[in-house]
């Protein structure tokens, strides 16, 4: 394996390591739990695991990979905060969009070569491209890997109550 593939086999590593810990901590809470605050006042469990999916769904366009899976995600979980907008999904819901999301993300992340990672996403222009080569598809995985990273952290931060 060259250095190429080792960059990418740990960007993907580091990647299905969050998503597969995201889906085990979510799996494990009850309905009644995922209504739990991160803290006093903030964010519920349940509007976190939703941000990460709606923000993981967008990766599809972005990604040039196809059309979201879940656009209905949007309203709930990215355009408004938590409770300005009733989540309408139950966790099985939830959990079966987090989990079709992601199958179809890692399908298409397993399956690109090193100069696939390295093409350009779909909202940097070309001209721009050639100025900022890192603006990649590469770097927009691994910024959304923090992203899911520093929400993990946050809803650990909270003991599910039963």
């Amino acid at each position: 394996m060259n250095a190429e593939q080792q960059l990418i086999d740990s960007g993907l590593r580091a990647w299905k390591f969050n998503a597969d810990r995201i889906e085990t901590f979510f799996h494990a809470l009850s309905a009644d739990q995922l209504q739990q605050e991160v803290a006093l006042g903030r964010n519920r469990l349940l509007y976190l695991w939703g941000h990460l999916a709606a923000a993981n769904d967008a990766l599809f366009p972005l990604l040039g990979i196809g059309p979201r899976l879940h656009p209905e995600l949007d309203a709930m979980f990215i355009a408004n905060p938590d409770r300005a907008v009733p989540s309408t999904l139950s966790h099985s819901e939830l959990e079966g969009a987090w989990r079709e999301i992601h199958g179809a993300l890692w399908s298409a992340f397993s399956g690109w070569t090193a100069a696939e990672w390295v093409q350009k996403h779909t909202a940097v222009s070309d001209e721009d491209f050639l100025r900022e080569p890192h603006r990649n598809r590469y770097t927009v995985m691994l910024s959304r890997n923090t992203h899911m990273a520093y929400h993990f952290g946050q809803v650990i931060l909270a003991t599910p109550r039963t």
